[in-house]
Parts: structure tokens; C-alpha cells; sequence
């Protein structure tokens, strides 16, 4: 399945750009390459790094790193939900709560990327029970009607737009 067959009213407007951004591809494939590409960006970040922000009261990498993986749960989560045919509406999250309770600061970066390998793992197995149909249903997740197939992207362009802050901001 590629970005291009997913059709725009399966998915909030706010995630828009994220998936834009990640031009055409297959879903499959951008959940393997950003894998990798995570791995490889965070281990080329210099240990003194890990806890810079660009600016005062803007979040740390090591607590943009934790968002992303805090994120990607949740939104694996809502594509198992969507796909499983679970109708009942999800609550949104509060990612100003869920950051600084991530323990962030006290990880080192071997064991962000542990967590996060752990994490894309699951994810890349749970996109690939997936068949068409399960990838098409829908739910509804902070007010807004989504579909599995849209939360493998949203997860994929979410990771990309993070990364790209850190390297355009943070270093």
C-alpha cells in the first residue's frame, strides 16, 4: 500500500503534513527504513547532546527521542483498536503530560534505543498481520474518524517530522 492510495478522509487534517512529507511510499517499507534510520540518527547524536534544548522551556532531545516512541505506542495501539473493528471512540493524549513523565533525562541513549527498537519491532510485526481489509477500517481517536493504514503513516511521518526538527534545530 502506498501513500498515494490513502485517500485524505481517512485521517485528521492536523496529520496532513506528516504524511505528505513522506512523498510516495509503501507503508511496509517506510516502517522498515525508519527503523533503521532512526537507529543510525540517534547513534550519530554526540552523548553531550542528549540533553540540549535549542531554547528555554522546549523539550530536550532525549525527551523528543521519548515522545516519539511514547507516540508511536499510542498510535500502534489505535491501528490494532481500528483494525480489530473496536468502534469505540478514543480518548486524544496530552503529550506535555506524557513527556516529562517519560523519565527521559535519566535514560542513557543506548537505552532510548533499546526501547525504541522494542517498540518498532512490535510495530513492524502488528502492520504486517495486517490484510487490506483490517488496514482499511476505521475508528475514531481524538475526535476524528482514522484508519489503520492512516496510523502506519501517521507513525512513520511523526517520526520523520521529529527527526527533522532535531537535526534543523537541536544540533
Amino acid at each position: 500500500m502506498l501513500s498515494s492510495d490513502l485517500p485524505v478522509s481517512e485521517y485528521d487534517p492536523y496529520y496532513h503534513s506528516y504524511i505528505q512529507a513522506l512523498g510516495n511510499v509503501s507503508l511496509m517499507d517506510e516502517i522498515e527504513d525508519g527503523h533503521s534510520k532512526f537507529l543510525s540518527f540517534v547513534k550519530d547524536i554526540p552523548a553531550d547532546k542528549l540533553h540540549y534544548a535549542y531554547a528555554d522551556g522546549k523539550w530536550k532531545i532525549s525527551e523528543v527521542l521519548m515522545h516519539v516512541i511514547d507516540a508511536e505506542r499510542i498510535f500502534q495501539y489505535r491501528a490494532l483498536r481500528f483494525a480489530r473493528n473496536d468502534t469505540t471512540p478514543l480518548a486524544g493524549f496530552d503529550q506535555d503530560v506524557f513527556v516529562p513523565e517519560s523519565n527521559a533525562m535519566a535514560k542513557s541513549k543506548e537505552e532510548i534505543l533499546d526501547e525504541y527498537d522494542t517498540v518498532r519491532a512490535a510495530t513492524t510485526t502488528l502492520f504486517k498481520s495486517f490484510d487490506e481489509t483490517l488496514l482499511k477500517r476505521l475508528g475514531s481517536a481524538s475526535g476524528s474518524q482514522m484508519s489503520a493504514r492512516a496510523m502506519g503513516f501517521v507513525i512513520c511521518g511523526h517520526q520523520a517530522h521529529h527527526l527533522k526538527v532535531i537535526s534543523e534545530r537541536y544540533l
